[in-house]
C-alpha cells in the first residue's frame, strides 16, 4: 500500500516525534509511506472562522498534494476530519472538484483507524511502564469514528495499564479557535478536564489529537501536576521516551 502522509501543521511546528512515529507504525504495517512536500495546513482555520474562499484554496492544493496515493493517512482527527467531511461541503457545488474531494475522502484515514481498520496492525513492539489515560478528541470521536480503535492497540503495549477518565469523550477546551474567542469558558474546560485525569490516577495522558495535547499539556504545566502528556502513536511506536508534550516547549 502506498501511503501519503499528511503530516499536519501543529506536528511540523511543536511536535515532529508524532510523525516519525506515525512513519514508523506506517511501515511495520508494510505501507510505503511518502509524506509530499508540497502539502500544506489542510484548511480548517480559514474554514471554521467563514472564510470559505481561502479554504478552498488551500484544499485545493491538498487534493492535488495527496492524488497519486492509495490511501491518506493523519495523525489527527481534526485535520482528518477537515479532509473526509468538509472538503466535500467545500465544493458540493463545483462540478470538477467536488468529485476530486470525494476520492480523497474516500482515501483517507485517521492514523490508528488506518492501521486497526484497514491495514489490521495487530502485533505492536512497544513497551511503556505506566499507567496512562486516553482522551477522546471532538474530531476524532464524532467526524472519524475512532473510539475502540485506539484502546484495542494500547492493549497490545507491554507494561501499559489504561485507566479511563470520566468524561473521556468531553471536549477539552481547544476547538481550535475556540479557545481564542472564548478563553475563560475554554480554560474552566480544560480544568474540568485535568480534575478527571487527576481521579483517574494516571500518570500519562494520552490522546490522537495534538492541539487537544497542547492545550491540555500547557494548563498541566501552569497547574504545575505531573502528569506526562504523549501522542498515542509515540507510546504506539515504542517512541515515547524523551520529554512529553510542553515539556520546555510553549504550549
Amino acid at each position: 500500500m502506498r501511503v501519503g502522509l499528511f503530516a499536519t501543521c501543529l506536528v511540523d511546528l511543536f511536535r515532529p516525534n508524532v510523525g516519525f512515529a506515525a512513519v514508523k507504525l506506517l511501515e511495520s504495517a508494510g505501507c510505503q509511506v511518502d509524506v509530499p512536500q508540497s502539502q500544506t495546513c489542510c484548511g480548517q482555520p480559514a474554514y471554521n472562522n467563514g472564510d470559505a474562499d481561502d479554504a478552498r484554496a488551500i484544499a485545493r492544493q491538498v487534493i492535488e498534494a495527496f492524488s497519486d496515493y492509495d490511501y491518506v493517512v493523519v495523525p489527527s482527527g481534526s485535520c482528518g476530519g477537515m479532509i473526509k467531511k468538509h472538503y466535500p461541503e467545500l465544493f458540493r457545488d463545483d462540478p470538477v472538484w467536488h468529485p476530486r474531494a470525494m476520492d480523497l475522502s474516500e482515501r483517507c484515514h485517521e492514523l490508528v483507524s488506518f492501521l486497526t481498520d484497514v491495514a489490521h496492525l495487530d502485533a505492536l513492539d512497544a513497551t511503556y511502564p505506566g499507567t496512562a489515560t486516553y482522551h477522546d478528541s471532538c474530531s476524532s470521536l464524532r467526524e472519524c469514528g475512532v473510539k475502540a480503535q485506539p484502546r484495542a492497540l494500547l492493549e497490545q503495549v507491554q507494561q501499559l495499564t489504561l485507566s479511563e477518565m470520566e468524561g473521556t469523550e468531553q471536549c477539552c477546551g481547544f476547538g481550535g479557535t475556540f479557545c481564542v474567542k472564548y478563553p475563560e469558558i475554554s480554560a474552566k474546560m480544560v480544568d474540568n478536564k485535568l480534575a478527571a485525569i487527576e481521579a483517574s490516577g494516571a500518570d500519562t495522558l494520552l490522546a490522537g489529537d495534538l492541539g487537544c495535547l497542547l492545550n491540555i499539556a500547557g494548563r498541566l504545566k501552569r497547574r504545575q501536576r505531573p502528569v506526562k502528556v504523549y501522542h498515542v502513536a509515540e507510546v504506539l511506536a515504542d517512541m515515547a521516551r524523551g520529554p512529553g508534550i510542553g515539556d520546555g516547549e510553549s504550549s
